[in-house]
Order: C-alpha cells, then structure tokens, then sequence
C-alpha cells in the first residue's frame, strides 16, 4: 500500500512537470518576410523550476480532491507572469501555490468534524 502512493505520488510529480514543459513551450508563428519579430521575455531558472514543481503540486493536490482555491488562483498567477516575463511574481506566486496545495493536501488527514 505504501509502495503504492509513493508510485502514484511519483507519477503525478512526472505527469505535471512534463505538462508544465509542454505549456512552456508556445507554437511557432509565421512571420512575414523581413518583418521582425519581437523577443518574449525569458524566465529565469528558478522562476521555471518553481513554476513547474508549483504545477506539479497543484496537479497532485487536483488528483486527490484537495486542491484549495487559493493555490488555483496563485498558478493562474504565476502563469500569467511567465507569460510576461515577470520571473519574481512567478517565483512568489509560484510559492503561495505550491504551499497552499500541499496544506490542501496534508488536511486531508486531518481527523473529521462529522459526529
């Protein structure tokens, strides 16, 4: 049982890096020729690391029920901002994402209210 969890916990942190890299990268478009094209801000390292690792928490947290609002509105967030180039707000957003869908995640063993 134990092994299990960890092998669906593995699975999820994979599945949601590898979806973070798809999302990273945008399509192509044609352009004109002679037309310049402009240069889309780039993400620093830890700014893509901490999205991605946020992606993966969020997607663990959706797979399991426990995703809380907050860390949905943060990704949104963050993945605005990677969009914009901003790597601080996305490292920030990132951060409150990823805490909040492990704090989504850890009340559920939490001892219930029910009586």
């Amino acid at each position: 049982m134990k092994h299990q969890k960890v092998a669906i916990t593995v699975s999820t942190l994979l599945l949601g890096l590898s979806l973070s890299a798809c999302s990273m990268t945008a399509p192509q478009k044609a352009v004109a020729p002679g037309a310049t094209v402009a240069a889309q801000p780039a993400l620093t390292p830890e700014a893509q690391a901490a999205l991605g690792q946020a992606e993966a928490d969020i997607t663990q947290a959706k797979a399991a029920y426990a995703l809380w609002t907050t860390a949905e509105a943060a990704i949104k967030r963050a993945q605005e901002a990677a969009k914009a180039g901003d790597s601080a707000t996305v490292i920030g957003e990132a951060r409150i994402a990823s805490e909040q869908a492990k704090l989504g995640l850890a009340q559920k063993s939490y001892p219930t209210t029910e009586k």
